[in-house]
């Protein structure tokens, strides 16, 4: 598989600057999902070496099919994988998020900001192997307006509100005990935790299922392949999101790696 450094440049290059209020994480804003300096603790030198080393990991989204089960590594993010699982910083945790409607990310914030600022680990890393219901909030807008993907979510979910930015991100970044800033409930998003270090799978077998959903109820409107709407879905991941053949079996492979299972 080869990184195109040139398209890579293009996306970040459409990123809005950390910290922006109400813009939407998607293909628009790729380096709003950036781990940030002033968004992680000192002494995080580990946990920011690793995100250098995400960065520098390709992401493929180019697919025009993919099968149901992924036999070659060039379908998923290796790279990344592999990276972090050698991570040597620590402690670090594996969460298995499945439900889209859980306060899953509320969860995640608090452990974060326990483990930095309540116990002095800055070098925590904490990883969420999503699926299920869950991976709905691992696609952009641009799919939930084209596949109609609120019907899959649920009526509280007219849009994937979870990648939107709140307006706390812009609240001063020092003040850690602000109860309404960046790292209070009032922040709860994926791009604020992926600032923060937080990594997200995504995971095949779930983008398989629902493809398979969407065919089923109708919402399939170019009349793709099962294959073919699958990759489009694959194309459309949350800027760094870390693609894996399966959530479930790769929290497992985390597990061996020392990583502490959450759910």
């Amino acid at each position: 598989m080869k990184h195109d450094p040139d398209r890579r440049s293009a996306l970040l290059g459409l990123g809005v600057a950390a910290g922006t209020a109400a813009a939407v994480l998607g293909s628009n804003s790729a380096e709003a999902a950036k781990a940030s300096g002033p968004w992680m603790p000192q002494g995080a030198a580990t946990l920011k070496a690793l995100h250098q080393k995400l960065d520098a990991a390709p992401r493929r989204r180019d697919f025009k099919t993919v099968p149901m089960i992924l036999e070659n590594d060039d379908y998923w993010d290796h790279e990344a994988l592999a990276e972090l699982l050698a991570y040597r910083g620590g402690p670090k945790q594996i969460w298995d998020n499945k439900d889209l409607a859980s306060p899953w990310l509320n969860l995640m914030r608090n452990n974060l900001n326990v483990q930095i600022y309540s116990f002095k680990r800055p070098d925590f890393l904490i990883v969420s192997a999503t699926h299920a219901s869950a991976h709905l909030a691992m696609y952009d807008q641009a799919m939930w307006d084209k596949y109609g993907l609120s019907k899959l979510a649920g009526p509280a979910f007219a849009t994937n509100r979870l990648i939107l930015e709140q307006k706390a991100a812009s609240a001063d970044l020092k003040n850690y005990q602000d109860p309404e800033g960046a790292f209070s409930p009032s922040d709860n998003s994926i791009p604020a935790l992926q600032r923060r270090g937080a990594v997200f799978f995504a995971c095949h077998n779930s983008i398989w299922e629902q493809s398979d959903a969407l065919i089923r109820n109708g919402s399939n409107p170019d009349k793709l392949s099962h294959e073919a709407l699958a990759a489009e879905l694959t194309n459309h991941l949350v800027p760094d999101a870390v693609l894996t053949p399966g959530a479930v079996a790769t929290l497992l492979q985390f597990q061996e790696a020392g990583f502490h299972y959450a759910t």
